[in-house]
């Protein structure tokens, strides 16, 4: 973590000399940042790892040779350096935060301005320096099958109902897969919000939908909430939970304000939840920078919700969760690998 007034250094990796131009020269323009030097390649990257020590890594997914998802495979077991990925809109950036990668940049590509990408990129730089960096998935020990109880509990049924909200940002994306793929494919119905650049939740929900036992799509505008299904928000809008007059629910998913600094915002999400949702209802936040979904998760626990804070310890950033737990939003701290045995406790009958 760096000290306070200590300028973050930052080292630039790209095979690209207009991408590498554009990123440094956005970069330099933060006070708080120093660029310290660029590499063209992964194996030139390893070089100026070691000599000059930075504090943050931004990285290219796809360069010729060695890509970055390998580099990270390489580099992070021996130098466990927060790495920020600048890519275009490419599936492999998924791989790349499963190598331990801590968080992502959609490259323009004429959808977003340059200032809008410089932007971005200078706040999840500064955020990652302060970050948890995660063991490449090969280097870290093989995860223990769920125990058979997990796999296994009695849920719904006819009644009780629950709905089951999900919010996290940065580090987000694999730790919500840790509690996904714990749950059996007759779960509540769930939506999830998760920070992500358009084009990506798509994509990220598609692949939960391959790693996971229940179906997972990106919402749409009026989805039905139903057992088995887990909704993912859409990058740029906001999703929130509504109830028909026959006592049903759905997602609307449309434009509006930046709400808690997002779209869509896990205050949106969790508010909705306390206005609307009068079955069960559960809330769960997840590891990010700031403080989106704090005060809608009190609303939550406020109106009778089981709420659940992942613990310090396995957050890559404990922003999110601290604050929810701070103000007295959160019923139950647990690791993102144990979330889903204290969310199936509290949903058995």
């Amino acid at each position: 973590m760096n000290m306070i007034g200590k300028k973050i250094r930052v080292l630039v990796v790209d095979d690209s000399i207009v991408a590498r131009k554009t990123i440094i020269d956005g970069l330099s323009t933060s006070p708080r940042l120093e660029v310290v030097g660029y590499a063209i390649n992964a194996m030139d990257a390893e070089r100026k790892v070691e000599q000059l020590n930075p504090d943050v890594m931004t990285c290219d997914v796809q360069m010729p040779g060695m890509t970055g998802i390998e580099l990270l495979k390489k580099l992070l077991p021996e130098h466990p350096l927060p790495v920020v990925l600048c890519s275009s809109l490419n599936l492999k950036v998924f791989d790349a935060l499963h190598a331990g990668a801590v968080d992502f940049v959609r490259k323009p590509d004429g959808t977003e301005s340059r200032d809008e990408f410089i932007q971005s990129l200078v706040q999840k730089v500064i955020v990652a320096s302060t970050a948890k960096v995660r063991r490449p998935a090969a280097a870290r020990p093989a995860a223990k099958e769920p125990e058979p109880v997990i796999a296994t509990p009695k849920l719904l049924g006819s009644a009780p109902q629950y709905i089951v909200g999900l919010g996290a940002s940065t580090g987000g994306t694999e730790a919500t897969l840790e509690v996904m793929k714990r749950l059996p494919e007759d779960i509540p119905g769930m939506v999830i919000v998760q920070h992500m650049p358009p084009g990506f939740t798509k994509m990220y929900a598609d692949r939960l939908n391959r790693l996971c036992r229940m179906q997972v799509k990106e919402a749409t505008n009026g989805d039905r909430i139903q057992k088995g299904l887990a909704l993912v928000a859409p990058a740029d809008l906001q999703c929130r939970v509504n109830r028909t007059p026959a006592g049903e629910y759905f997602v609307t998913c449309t434009p509006g304000e930046r709400v808690s600094g997002h779209r869509p915002s896990v205050d949106a999400l969790f508010h909705s939840m306390a206005e609307n949702v009068r079955c069960k209802m559960v809330g769960i936040i997840m590891t990010g920078m700031g403080a989106d979904g704090a005060e809608g998760l009190l609303a939550m626990r406020r109106r009778g919700a089981y709420t659940i804070g992942q613990d310090k310890e396995s957050s890559v950033v404990y922003g999110m969760p601290g604050v929810a737990y701070d103000k007295g939003a959160v019923c139950e701290q647990a690791s993102c690998e144990n979330i889903a045995g204290v969310l199936l406790r509290r949903l058995k009958i």
